[in-house]
């Protein structure tokens, strides 16, 4: 609704709301009145059946839309006036719509505002309302002891669906509208309006309202009974937890479990470390690190060196990459977890029954287990595709050659890191995706300040391509694609894959536990990372929703306090304020919201920008490129997200990071000394950007105005003395 139009809808309520108070409207509905006009009414009514109930009709909407107070009198009339069943009819649907009405003028004339002001709070409130928000409803309307018109104005400004707040309202207030209608046809009787609800009635609505939660529990109750009824619980343990997985996620778990003295066992198939450390982020860095190195060579000039040049072999970098692998591996080793407490065990882990899992022929049994089994690159079902000896971010590593000319599946980080790479040492680099933007996740502007160093670095970027076929050539291989309403072929010699992940699910024998993993890419848990078996839990990529390596360590904690102590307290997993890094040239990094995000979940923001080329640091290493943008809370210096691009901006980001996380505001860094000259300084920058764009017009000119006053006074003084 544009502001003026809700200006005047505005006015127009407050108008009539002042109204009733002002001329003392409310002597109409009050209970003895009524009483003493129910002779008089209902001769009208039996004169004019249809027109009373129209009139009744549109009083009662009137009166519960504008959240006036009587509704509980006009109910007790409907039943005098109508009778029990009509009554009930006529006040059920007045009421409902009503309220309906009340909810709407909540929404459009206060949502803004209260979203603006308490965006934080509300979020979670709206994540509650769409998981259980028709239960909480329910139970409101099935008891009196809430008012009805706070009720109708608080749900207005969340995000709850209107017909469904129409529908379980009319459901929820239907008993006890039966009720008071019920009482109106004796209402020349009744002494006093609390006289209609004894004791007992309350507490059968108050019972009634419960009846949801009550199902839930019993249905859960239910569900638990049917997934453990199949197996036989063993009568003792012989650990507290048991880990599948070493990757990131199972490491910091079993670290937890260790470290608070519980017997933990964690078993891995493959390799200490997982993907990050033996195909992930240790070697893709180790690869990112050289290949910048030959980036600064060839743009030695910007340094003020006429020539610089480097002889290399590829076989050499991949040497070296994997000489990094060696040098990490014992933080993740087993002799390291060992000696911290923690007994690892290598071999294929199945379970057998919610509480025991084999390995190597032995059973291993624990009253909690956790997955932590990890993710593989996802392969697109595309003809031809597995003819041409696809690589992923997992096979890669095995190239001693440089292929001259590689093809890149997907635009996502990988994709774009990777390609970046293999661009410096001598690639001919082509990347193809279906969209139109590369870092789709990514806000337009961040995402194309990267795809323009790529493009200048001379890798050749296919948008809006649909991959039809691959196939082989006398010399390489060719992709058909589909562009706009042609179809174009692009050679190739090697294709790297980078799609996505899909979880790795196969093989652990969650079917057999009544957990269905079908057409899953991921499997699913709730807030607290546990699956439909309550006693097993999730976390890393197994899970998502973010597949990074300190978004599994996040986790970890979670699914090791919840497995371990969980019959106590437990905790759910927030994912609000985990960093994200492209690490390409220039960097992407971001936390907490970006406008994609903050639009599609209609959260309003406010966007404050400082650009790099401003900047001294940046300016001095001639990386003056990039950019910090800062989501805030209108009006506030409260900071819902940041996205830098920049040479530097995984390393600038911890500071938004830990502001974020312990709820400090932009004022806060603006106040902090950061050191000249830095990158983290654009930080501060930023903060004062938006402390310019927020700065107090109104009390600025008074200061004016008093420093006009005060040379003009010092000068007369001057005069005086002379």
């Amino acid at each position: 609704m544009k502001p003026g139009k809700k200006s005047i809808l505005l006015g127009i309520v407050t108008l009539v709301i002042l109204s009733f108070f002002l001329f003392d409207l409310g002597r109409f509905l009050d209970f003895s009145y009524i009483k003493t006009q129910q002779e008089t009414l209902s001769a009208f009514v039996n004169g004019n059946l249809w027109l009373s109930i129209g009139l009744y009709f549109c009083i009662y909407i009137v009166a519960t839309g504008l959240s006036l107070p009587g509704a509980a009198v006009l109910t007790l009339l409907g039943g005098a006036l109508f009778g029990t069943l009509l009554g009930s009819v006529v006040v059920s649907f007045a009421s409902s719509i009503g309220a309906t009405v009340a909810f709407l003028a909540a929404r459009y004339l206060a949502r803004g505002f209260v979203s603006r002001r308490f965006s934080v709070l509300l979020a979670p409130i709206n994540r509650g309302i769409e998981r259980d928000g028709i239960s909480y409803l329910f139970s409101l309307r099935l008891i009196p002891l809430f008012p009805f018109f706070a009720i109708n104005l608080v749900m207005g400004v969340t995000r709850m669906p209107v017909k469904t707040y129409y529908w379980v309202s009319q459901l929820g207030m239907l008993p006890a509208t039966i009720i008071y209608v019920n009482a109106g046809t004796q209402l020349a009787a009744l002494e006093d309006i609390q006289g209609i609800l004894s004791p007992t009635i309350l507490a059968s609505l108050a019972l009634l309202g419960l009846f949801p939660w009550i199902a839930r529990i019993a249905i859960k109750v239910v569900q638990k009974h049917r997934i453990y009824r199949k197996f036989t619980k063993p009568t003792h343990f012989d650990r507290n937890l048991l880990v599948i997985g070493a990757g990131a996620g199972g490491l910091v778990t079993a670290y937890i479990a260790a470290a608070v003295k519980a017997k933990v066992t964690l078993i891995e198939k493959n390799k200490m470390g997982g993907d990050c450390l033996n195909t992930g982020c240790v070697p893709s860095k180790a690869l990112i690190r050289t290949s910048r190195f030959l980036a600064d060579i060839r743009n030695a000039k910007t340094l003020g060196i006429q020539t610089a040049e480097a002889n290399f072999e590829f076989s050499d970098i991949m040497q070296r990459v994997k000489h990094v692998i060696t040098q990490i591996e014992p933080h993740d080793s087993t002799e390291r977890y060992e000696k911290l407490g923690v007994e690892c065990l290598s071999g294929e882990a199945r379970l057998v029954s919610p509480w025991e899992v084999e390995v190597n022929g032995q059973r291993l049994s624990a009253p909690n287990i956790v997955l932590a089994t990890g993710g593989r690159p996802r392969i697109p079902d595309v003809p031809g595709i597995h003819d041409v000896a696809p690589l992923t971010s997992d096979t890669l590593w095995e190239l001693d050659q440089l292929p001259p000319r590689l093809l890149i599946l997907g635009a996502g980080a990988v994709a774009c890191e990777l390609g970046q790479c293999f661009n410096q040492f001598g690639s001919q680099v082509t990347i193809v995706l279906r969209g139109s933007q590369i870092l789709s996740r990514e806000d337009l502007d961040a995402a194309t300040l990267v795809a323009d160093h790529l493009t200048q670095e001379g890798i050749n970027i296919c948008y809006e391509h649909t991959p039809i076929a691959f196939r082989a050539l006398e010399k390489g291989y060719a992709l058909t694609a589909q562009h706009q309403d042609r179809q174009v072929d692009i050679e190739f010699d090697r294709v790297l894959v980078a799609t996505g992940r899909t979880a790795n699910l196969e093989g652990l024998g969650l079917e057999q536990l009544g957990i269905d993993t079908k057409d899953q890419e991921l499997l699913e848990v709730d807030r607290f990372l546990r699956t439909r078996c309550p006693n097993i839990l999730a976390c890393g990529d197994l899970v998502g929703p973010h597949q990074f390596t300190h978004a599994a360590g996040h986790q970890a904690w979670y699914t090791a306090v919840n497995a371990l102590f969980g019959n106590i307290k437990k905790f759910a997993v927030d994912h609000r304020y985990i960093p994200f890094t492209t690490y390409t040239s220039p960097e992407i990094a971001r936390v907490g919201l970006n406008e994609k995000e903050a639009d599609a979940q209609g959260i309003p923001y406010e966007i404050t920008r400082y650009d790099l080329s401003d900047l001294d640091r940046a300016i001095t290493d001639s990386h003056d490129y990039g950019m910090v943008k800062v989501l805030t809370v209108p009006g506030k210096d409260r900071i819902l997200g940041v996205t830098l691009v920049g040479s530097r901006a995984s390393d600038m980001l911890a500071e938004f990071a830990l502001a974020m996380r312990h709820g400090l505001g932009l004022n806060k860094i603006l106040g902090t000394i950061h050191a000249y000259p830095t990158f983290s300084e654009a930080n501060k920058f930023a903060a004062g950007e938006w402390k310019r764009a927020h700065s107090p017009e109104k009390l600025l000119t008074w200061i004016e105005k008093y420093h006009r006053w005060r040379r003009r006074e010092q000068h007369s003084q001057s005069s005086d003395l002379k």
